[in-house]
């Protein structure tokens, strides 16, 4: 790590204390908090308070949790309740502020800071409650595990992690300060020098050895002109389980780029050395198949982070726990990518790719919101593979075979969509 990234990086621990205090506060010892993680298995909101008993569980001890579905598509915003949830390190002690869909304790956010800091006129410190007396926007936005889709490349090659399937999604509402105007806004346009922005959280390592998590992005990408310090969710306070009391929030990018309990964001003229940049959350810039290409053999050179949404359609009905009877069926989903094209065309096969019809698509809320669509065709009994595929107006559209973008961290999995259902 350089000197100077070195020098301005805030260690999350630095809230450890205050963030276990709390634990304690609302009534859990650590022991019976890292029991909830370790022992509750049977349903997510044994391990989660306030989730959905119905969500799927990958993994109990980081509480990682994937939304079934036919929970998914009931709603045109996803809700706390049922909104996937992914974290990378066990919080023992501080768990009981972080495990639940609850807002934040005030006393946790009224001492919450974000230090920005490096290559700008002027370091400042800034509160909660700074940012709230600040102009909001709101940003329509899909968020999305980077893995959402890993269990499908197992028919290459199973690769370690979460099995998702498609539930590591929701259609999400946020709301917070706009980023440019918010460094302009505190005189703090960063200097010529400045490359990269740097965005950490306060979620801590496993051991005082492990990296923290920072994420960094180019300046002069345009995706961060639309980059909010988001404060709400779906119109509420975010809740630490998804990134509060506030998450950095870039619509159209991986849920991995927009980093939660956000505390520091710096300006410097290279990125971060963490693991989670340099490393992990990264895509091969070239096709590689299984055994020539390690999970830990990624570098800056040989790939690229996971930032901008590949283009991607879900079917969300009839999905097979339908039981649908055979004629005309209309068959339904929602497509969506990085926003930085429109979707232009959704094509649906109700016979396994024989034939294509082509969806019609609803005005989506926002360029980063779900695009839903819908066509009616007519199906014969038995069982049918149905299909779909969108494109954007850049052409970029989902590969027939995604098995092609096989990848030994399981990211990015938008092959064309493909769901077996048995009609009466």
């Amino acid at each position: 790590m350089s000197n100077d990234l070195s020098r301005f990086l805030m260690s999350r621990r630095r809230f450890g204390a205050l963030a276990g205090a709390f634990g304690l506060a609302v009534g859990f010892a650590p022991t019976l908090i890292s029991r909830a993680f370790a022992q509750a298995k049977e349903t997510a909101d044994k391990i989660i308070h306030g989730k959905s008993p119905e969500l799927i569980i990958h993994n109990a001890k980081l509480g990682v949790t994937e939304t079934p579905l036919e929970l998914l598509r009931k709603h045109k915003h996803t809700p706390k309740e049922i909104l996937f949830s992914r974290y990378h390190y066990p919080h023992e002690g501080n768990a009981a502020w972080y495990a639940t869909t609850a807002a934040p304790p005030a006393e946790l956010v009224k001492n919450w800071s974000i230090r920005v800091d490096g290559l700008v006129k002027r370091p400042r410190t800034v509160t909660i409650a700074d940012l709230q007396a600040m102009p909001q926007e709101q940003r329509v936005a899909v968020l999305q595990c980077a893995g959402n889709g890993r269990s499908f490349y197992a028919a290459k090659q199973k690769v370690a992690g979460g099995q998702w399937q498609n539930g590591g999604m929701g259609n999400v509402v946020w709301e917070g300060v706009p980023l440019k105007p918010f460094l302009k806004g505190l005189e703090m346009e960063p200097s010529p020098a400045a490359r990269w922005l740097t965005a950490e959280g306060w979620d801590q390592p496993a051991t005082r050895v492990g990296t923290d998590f920072a994420k960094s992005y180019r300046l002069d990408d345009e995706a961060l002109d639309h980059a909010i310090l988001a404060l709400k969710m779906n119109g509420e306070p975010i809740p630490a389980i998804h990134g509060g009391p506030v998450r950095l929030i870039i619509p159209g990018f991986y849920g991995n780029m927009n980093v939660k309990l956000l505390t520091v964001l710096m300006l410097a003229a290279e990125q971060s050395p963490s693991t989670y940049q340099s490393m992990a959350y990264r895509m091969p810039l070239v096709p590689v198949e299984p055994g020539t290409f390690g999970a830990n053999d990624y570098t800056l050179e040989n790939s690229r982070p996971t930032y901008g949404q590949a283009i991607k359609s879900v079917i969300f009905s009839p999905l097979p726990s339908d039981s649908p009877k055979s004629g005309m069926v209309e068959i339904t989903g929602v497509a969506f990518n990085d926003g930085m094209a429109p979707i232009t065309s959704v094509e649906v096969s109700a016979d396994g790719g024989k034939s294509w019809h082509m969806a019609k698509i609803e005005t989506p809320e926002s360029p980063w919101a779900w695009h839903h669509w819908s066509v009616k065709t007519r199906i014969g009994a038995g069982e049918q593979t149905l299909m779909s595929r969108a494109t954007d107006a850049l052409g970029r559209t989902q590969p027939i075979n995604g098995l092609a973008r096989w990848n030994p961290r399981g990211y990015e999995w938008n092959g064309v969509e493909r769901s077996a259902v048995k009609f009466a």
